[in-house]
C-alpha cells in the first residue's frame, strides 16, 4: 500500500494478507453508533376513559347493566343463605318460622340479659345503702355509749 493509504484500505490490505485482525479492531473503535445508550423520549399518553359509562345516564346504566342487584345469596355446605338487615339468613322452605323463632328468642333473650344487669345494678347500690345505715348506727351506739359513761361519772 501507499504512503496516503487511508485507515479502512490499511484494514482491507490486511484482509487481503491473511491477517484480518486489524479490520475488526478498528470497527470496534469506530463511533458509528455513539458511546451510550439513549432511546428517544416518548410523549406521555392521553389518559381517556376507554368506556363510555360516564356518558350513560343512571337509568340507562341500569337497563343496560343490571344495577339492580336484589338480595345478595350464596350456597354454603348445601344450604342456602341470603342477606337480609345486615344478618345471613337459611333460605329453606320450612326454616323461615324457625329462624324467625330463633330471632325473637335471640331478642328477648338480649331485653332479659339487660333486664339482670339492671336488677344486679340496683341490688349492689342497695347493699352500698345498707352498709353505709349500718356503720352511722355503729357510730351512733358508740357516741350513746360514750354520753352515757360520761354521764354516770359526773353523777
Amino acid at each position: 500500500m501507499g504512503i496516503g493509504a487511508t485507515a479502512p484500505a490499511q484494514a482491507w490490505a490486511g484482509v487481503e494478507d491473511g491477517c484480518g485482525f486489524g479490520l475488526w479492531e478498528q470497527v470496534a473503535t469506530m463511533p458509528l453508533f455513539g458511546n451510550t445508550f439513549s432511546p428517544k423520549k416518548t410523549p406521555p399518553r392521553k389518559s381517556a376513559s376507554l368506556s363510555n359509562l360516564h356518558s350513560l345516564d343512571r337509568s340507562t346504566r341500569e337497563i343496560e347493566l343490571g344495577l339492580d342487584y336484589g338480595i345478595p345469596t350464596m350456597n354454603l355446605a348445601g344450604q342456602s343463605l341470603k342477606f337480609e338487615n345486615g344478618q345471613w339468613i337459611a333460605e329453606s322452605g320450612g326454616s323461615s318460622g324457625d329462624h324467625r323463632e330463633t330471632q325473637r328468642l335471640r331478642k328477648r333473650n338480649q331485653q332479659l340479659e339487660e333486664e339482670n344487669n339492671l336488677l344486679r345494678l340496683k341490688v349492689d347500690i342497695l347493699l352500698d345503702m345498707l352498709s353505709e345505715t349500718t356503720a352511722e348506727s355503729h357510730l351512733m351506739e358508740k357516741e350513746l355509749e360514750e354520753l352515757k359513761n360520761h354521764s354516770r361519772r359526773r353523777k
